[in-house]
């Protein structure tokens, strides 16, 4: 794809109608027991993510920063979005984009397009696991260190209920802590979670339509 201003915009154009609203999480309030909190058990269900209106910003500035010169799968794509409306069986769209690509580039082979289409997924794939390695870390440093904070506190309470009454003040601070600690885990862990899960769909959006595409012009192009 050629350079020009405006180009991660038309790269959001040309894979969605509008971007869609980032998606709000719901705070999760604090117990507040009188009685010691065992320590929670780690949640493993992940849940379920949404097409995430900054993950579209972000794929379309990866997918920019990283364009190809010249014309390319985003050109096609472009070209077969545009065609969307105007009544054409799916084959029909992919060989009308292809002779208008065809025009435009004077390629006249079409697994140039599906080179380039890989390559845009390699950048994507990229990216995904950069992400994932800084979500695996802000995991340890924000909920880990919770959790052995937590894990202190509880060793402390069974040591001084043991000991004289004077110290009872201190028990129950350590319980207060304690009861914050639980809800700020939970917390901590749903907005992590949450930012994975819509990352990984806002991914999955892009991906599987760069992947549909390839595939069909492996099936309605042919050199």
């Amino acid at each position: 794809m050629s350079e020009n201003k405006g180009l991660g915009r038309k790269i959001l154009n040309i894979f969605f109608e509008e971007a869609p609203e980032a998606a709000k999480g719901t705070p999760v309030a604090p117990a507040t027991p009188s009685q010691p909190v065992p320590a929670p058990i780690p949640r493993s269900v992940t849940p379920s993510g949404t097409t995430d209106a900054k993950f579209i910003d972000h794929f379309a500035s990866v997918l920019e920063k990283n364009n190809l010169p010249g014309p390319d799968y985003f050109e096609f794509r472009a070209t077969l979005k545009n065609l969307t409306n105007l009544g054409l069986s799916e084959e029909q769209q992919f060989q009308a984009a292809w002779a208008s690509f065809k025009a435009l580039s004077g390629g006249t082979d079409p697994s140039g397009l599906v080179t380039t289409a890989n390559q845009y997924l390699s950048v994507l794939q990229k990216d995904r696991e950069a992400f994932l390695k800084s979500v695996d870390l802000a995991v340890t440093e924000k909920v880990g260190g919770l959790q052995n904070e937590q894990k202190t506190l509880e060793q402390q309470n069974e040591a001084l209920a043991k000991q004289i009454l004077d110290i009872q003040n201190q028990i129950n601070a350590n319980k207060e802590r304690l009861a914050r600690i639980s809800g700020e885990v939970d917390e901590q862990s749903g907005k992590l979670t949450q930012n994975r899960a819509n990352y990984e769909a806002t991914f999955q959006q892009f991906t599987e339509q760069i992947k549909n595409d390839t595939l069909k012009i492996g099936q309605y192009l042919k050199s």
